[in-house]
């Protein structure tokens, strides 16, 4: 299927539950923790519902791994695999914090061809498809340009980054993983930087957006990611524009040193 086309559809799809999504926020719905002790609430599960009927009907040949879902090992077999993570951010969703998303992508041997990251509060849909260039509201983004590391506007936890070999920075944190790396697409970040593991379907989405919009998303050795693996967690994660990235990648070369 032509990835215009992919993404079309992803687009309608995560629209459509970014209303299911609003419905929920702010008001009274059942929550829990998962085992490993994550949070997922009922709206997790029905944005989920949501993005899996329109999806899978739509493409039944295609794969499916989700947060949300008991992980199905036929995806390994299928060319094109839908990644979705529902609510992507969770916690902020619990705190009434509009830094929250939905993430959908697809992804055929082993990376992105199209994926979608929308902040249904905000309203920001932020889209890319190969060779199609990155957007936000059908508007094209590209990375800003900055190259120093001090005094760049980062995203991350702030506990990572208190002591050196990082210089001073503005940090900040979204509790979505996807809307950071979106953010620096768009350039109102310089960086977003984790140094823990994520998920597939944290990153897979937002991966696409960075790279089509000129910038790189590598885990922490410079290595790009490679998703719909056995195990889907990735390791660490740099997001930036490309110099910006090179030089987070030599310092963090020189720490381990």
């Amino acid at each position: 299927m032509p990835e215009h086309e992919d993404l079309k559809l992803l687009e309608i799809a995560v629209r459509e539950a970014g209303h299911i999504a609003r419905k929920f926020y702010g008001g009274d719905y059942k929550r829990w923790n998962k085992e490993g002790g994550s949070p997922v609430t009922e709206a997790d599960l029905a944005v989920n519902k949501s993005l899996h009927d329109a999806l899978t009907s739509a493409r039944p040949d295609y794969g499916w791994l989700s947060e949300e879902n008991p992980d199905d090992p036929a995806r390994l077999t299928r060319r094109e695999v839908f990644v979705i993570d529902p609510i992507d951010g969770t916690i902020a969703f619990l705190k009434n914090r509009p830094h929250f998303t939905i993430c959908a992508a697809i992804v055929v041997e082993g990376r992105p061809c199209c994926g979608v990251v929308y902040n249904p509060i905000s309203e920001e849909l932020y889209s890319a498809r190969v060779g199609g260039g990155a957007h936000r509201n059908a508007v094209p983004i590209h990375v800003g340009d900055r190259a120093v590391l001090e005094g760049c506007a980062l995203l991350g936890d702030r506990t990572q980054f208190l002591s050196p070999p990082w210089p001073p920075m503005h940090v900040q944190n979204r509790n979505s993983v996807a809307y950071r790396v979106v953010l620096v697409a768009d350039g109102s970040a310089d960086a977003a930087v984790s140094l823990t593991s994520k998920r597939d379907w944290d990153l897979a989405a937002a991966d696409i957006i960075l790279h089509e919009a000129g910038g790189l998303l590598t885990d922490t050795s410079g290595a790009a990611l490679v998703y719909n693996k056995p195990i889907t967690r990735q390791s660490s994660l740099i997001a930036a524009n490309p110099r910006l990235h090179s030089e987070i990648i030599s310092l963090l070369s020189g720490r381990a040193a």
